[in-house]
């Protein structure tokens, strides 16, 4: 289990790399746009789930505090719940991506909040929520986003 964690860490890492510290490199753009980077953590994650489907559907279609920490508290659980929070971070620090760069949003603004997403997911998700409003009704916010051709 702990190769597979760590290896889960490293699948996603150079597709954050891409996001926050070369937003502009045309291959970034590229990359990013295919939704097919979001798919190889969600098998990875469906990989260490399938196997496990028995244990794991009892807990989570009736979820209960002692429960969720039982399913947890073991290496597989673990490693399982990790490959979750990677797989849905990316998805949605890929959707910040790509509307920051539809809205023209700074890429030295974009990169703390990319960084938060990788970090605490759903605060970062919150924080680019708030810069994306902020940005919209700014007075100097006259350009409209950019359409994407996808």
């Amino acid at each position: 289990m702990e190769l597979l964690f760590r290896a889960s860490n490293l699948l996603v890492l150079p597709i954050w790399a891409l996001m926050i510290l070369l937003p502009r490199w045309r291959w970034t753009a590229r990359v990013i746009q295919s939704p097919l980077v979001s798919v190889v953590p969600a098998l990875v994650y469906i990989a260490l789930v399938l196997p496990r489907l028995g244990t794991i559907w009892p807990v989570v279609s009736r979820p209960t505090l002692p429960g969720v920490e039982a399913l947890l508290a073991s290496p597989a659980g673990a490693t399982i719940a990790w490959a979750h929070f990677l797989a849905f971070d990316l998805f949605v620090g890929r959707w910040i991506y790509l509307d920051g760069q539809e809205r023209r949003i700074s890429s030295w603004l974009m990169a703390p909040v990319l960084f938060l997403t990788l970090m605490l997911g759903p605060a970062g998700f919150l924080c680019y929520l708030v810069v994306r409003s902020i940005r919209a009704a700014s007075p100097t916010s006259t350009q409209k986003p950019v359409q994407s051709a996808a």
